[in-house]
């Protein structure tokens, strides 16, 4: 198949910076690609690569964007190195998108149904610290029941502090998740563990701590593999398996608990696929804060992929300005 070949980069603020262990986030930036059949049906795809998590650049996703030509063919798509994964799910997925009508300008917009946040079945983002109190209430009467708070960017002795807090004041039966993103040392990860696993042996505390995500950083998957055999809270590897490279390493190595897969730069959607029916995996599929394109693309994949109906990570919406507006002057442009 060929393929008449478009693209165009943006910028996306963040209502207010999302901060993690990695720093401050104000500015969301990406590519939307147009890809053109033969038949002149449109699929859309969009490249949201984050370096620091383990992807390639914008620049580099950008300098392979440059450098094709006009028209290009499957075989071009589904030849993109491992080194731009976030590349290789833009492109594939812009195959596997065909759009409504020819001309592809009812593709979808935010208001499609599968964008629109089944909150039972999302998984919320709180910010980082104490902020967090003040903002669960909100998404609560939003209809959300999981929620992902941030640790490991303060001085634990204040976050332990914060989340005695958030646990008293969370409704009964909510189901939360701390992500260190890899900011812990080993001493601060069984501290947590610790506490949390007390938590468990309390009836009197009725909320669930699902698990703790990427507590130690990359290089340290042994410990991380060791403290997941000796605490009853589960762990889960994000920035661990952040491509579909890493995730067949650690599976490889022993790793038998959750994996957090970020379909926007994990890679290759079908070589996803293949790996996760393989091996069936303990998935949960997380946003990497991309716009609605990529999101359709990325919920397709965890609604044929997740095992054990774990709310999905992309409770993400209120870090953004809706995004009507900005769409329609994106279809314009390209």
């Amino acid at each position: 198949m060929r393929y008449q070949f478009k693209f165009r980069p943006y910028q996306r603020k963040f209502l207010r910076s999302l901060t993690t262990n990695h720093g401050k986030w104000d500015t969301r930036e990406g590519i939307i690609l147009r890809l053109t059949d033969e038949s002149g049906k449109v699929g859309w795809g969009e490249i949201a690569p984050i370096s620091w998590f383990g992807s390639e650049t914008l620049e580099q996703a950008l300098d392979f964007c440059r450098q094709l030509p006009e028209e290009i063919t499957d075989e071009i798509i589904f030849s993109i190195p491992d080194e731009l994964p976030a590349c290789q799910f833009g492109f594939e997925s812009a195959c596997e998108m065909g759009s409504v009508g020819d001309e592809g300008d009812n593709f979808i917009t935010p208001n499609s149904s599968l964008l629109i946040p089944n909150s039972l079945f999302y998984s919320a983002l709180l910010p980082a610290g104490e902020a967090a109190l003040n903002q669960w209430e909100t998404l609560w009467k939003q209809g959300y029941r999981t929620f992902k708070w941030k640790i490991g960017v303060y001085a634990i002795a204040n976050e332990l502090e914060i989340f005695e807090s958030l646990i008293q004041t969370l409704p009964a039966f909510t189901k939360l998740r701390l992500d260190a993103n890899g900011g812990l040392s080993y001493e601060e990860a069984n501290l947590w563990l610790r506490t949390c696993d007390n938590l468990k042996a309390n009836p009197e505390v009725p909320i669930e701590i699902e698990f703790i995500e990427q507590p130690l950083p990359v290089e340290q998957f042994q410990q991380m593999l060791e403290l997941s055999t000796s605490y009853e809270t589960a762990i889960a590897l994000d920035e661990s398996v952040a491509t579909l490279g890493q995730l067949a390493a650690c599976h490889q190595q022993g790793w038998r608990g959750i994996f957090v897969i970020k379909p926007g730069i994990v890679g290759s959607p079908s070589r996803l696929r293949k790996f996760c029916h393989q091996h069936q995996i303990d998935t949960v599929f997380s946003s990497v804060f991309e716009t609605a394109i990529a999101r359709l693309a990325a919920l397709q994949l965890a609604a044929e992929l997740s095992r054990n109906k774990r709310a999905i990570g992309f409770g993400i919406d209120h870090f953004f300005e809706q995004e009507e507006t900005w769409f329609q002057s994106l279809w314009n442009d390209l």
